[in-house]
Parts: C-alpha cells; sequence; structure tokens
C-alpha cells in the first residue's frame, strides 16, 4: 500500500462530457489550472481507444506533475503507466487488483459505512465516497449520502477519503469542512466556458477552507 498524501481537488476527467471540445486540451487546462491529480474516467470507448487517451494524458499528467488514476481498468492502468487505478463495488475485488498493482495506488468508491470500513481492511490507498449531492454525470444506484454521513464516514475510517457526487464550487466548501481530503469535481469544472480560471478558483477556495475550519 502507497501513502497517498491527497490533494485537496480530485478532477475527474469523462470524455462523454467534453462535447466537441478535444479532450487532450481539456486536460491541458486543467493541468494548467493547478490540478495534481486526474481520473480517467470511460465508460463509451473500445479499449483501443480508451488506451490511447490514457497514453497521450500519461504524457502530459508526467510532464506536469499530475499523478494519473484510470477508472475502472486495471488493464489500461498497468499498459499507460498510470499511478493506479479507482474501482467501484463491481470491479475487480480489491485483493485481486493489489496483486496485479503491486504498490500503485488503488481507490474504492464506497457507498455505505460497511464498506467503508471493508476498503481499509482491504488495504486500499483511499476511498470514494458519495453521491453526496446526488450525480448529474454517472447512474451511481444510490440516494444522496449527504453531509452528516459523510462525516459519520470521517470519524469510522483513517483512509484519505474523496467525497464524490454533484459538488460544485457552490458547495464544495461544505464538503472540505464535513471532513472529506478531498473533493471530486467532474462536470463543473468539464462544463465550466474558462476551465484554467475555474480550477483555480476551487483551489483558492482551500485557503479559504482552512481558514474557517
Amino acid at each position: 500500500m502507497t501513502t497517498y498524501t491527497m490533494n485537496p481537488l480530485y478532477t475527474i476527467f469523462d470524455p462523454s462530457q467534453s462535447g466537441d471540445r478535444p479532450s487532450l486540451a481539456i486536460i491541458n487546462d486543467l493541468l494548467k489550472g493547478g490540478s495534481s491529480v486526474i481520473q480517467l474516467r470511460v465508460k463509451e470507448k473500445p479499449a483501443k481507444e480508451f488506451l490511447q487517451l490514457a497514453v497521450e494524458m500519461r504524457r502530459q499528467t508526467s510532464q506536469a506533475g499530475c499523478l494519473l488514476i484510470v477508472n475502472d481498468r486495471v488493464d489500461i492502468a498497468l499498459a499507460c503507466g498510470a499511478d493506479g487505478v479507482h474501482l467501484g463495488q463491481e470491479d475487480l475485488p480489491l485483493s485481486a487488483a493489489r496483486r496485479i498493482m503491486g504498490t500503485k495506488l488503488i481507490g474504492i468508491s464506497t457507498h455505505t459505512l460497511e464498506q467503508a470500513k471493508e476498503a481499509e481492511r482491504g488495504g486500499a490507498d483511499y476511498i470514494g465516497f458519495g453521491p453526496i449531492f446526488g450525480s448529474v454525470t454517472k447512474e451511481t444506484g444510490y440516494s444522496p449520502r449527504g453531509l452528516p454521513m459523510l462525516q459519520e464516514i470521517r470519524s469510522a475510517v483513517r483512509l484519505p477519503m474523496v467525497a464524490i457526487g454533484g459538488i460544485t464550487e457552490a458547495n464544495v466548501t461544505k464538503v472540505w469542512q464535513a471532513g472529506a481530503d478531498a473533493a471530486a469535481m467532474i462536470g463543473d469544472l468539464i462544463a465550466a466556458k474558462d476551465i484554467v480560471e475555474k480550477v483555480r478558483r476551487v483551489l483558492a477556495l482551500t485557503q479559504t477552507s482552512s481558514a474557517s475550519s
């Protein structure tokens, strides 16, 4: 297991959310804005296209000193040289993924207290928890968990925790103050007219959150 020092902003890029803008141009803007970890989430592309995008993202993120996490696919993560993989409850089990990934980062999506505890017992490097406010970019099958449950999870596990689901610039501070080490943002970043400035504004809010906590 790798010691993971988590940045407060956990950026997720899903090319299905990019409209007519080139994926790599969006990644470049995210990096220019200051993103230091980006998860690549691809649901609708063949494996070959997924890998091609992942390889190009690895090149960009490496040059910027940014972590690259691949969603779901251990094979793609290893093939592109990503820093880690993020797995859902229906994906490859954590124990099997660890045997394949070695010391690379493994994050686990969780939606309940027991799932969070199980991920910690199993040796995950961090957990995702949500959906906090619901999600407009992914059908999770779970109702919004809310900030009180986020606080409950924070008090029960020691792993770094990424909150996810409906998080925007308008509510991200509440998520950090409730105990999340990081907030995952997708649509609110990708849909911004000026992605570079959007990322910078969100990162600036981390200073406000720290000062008021």
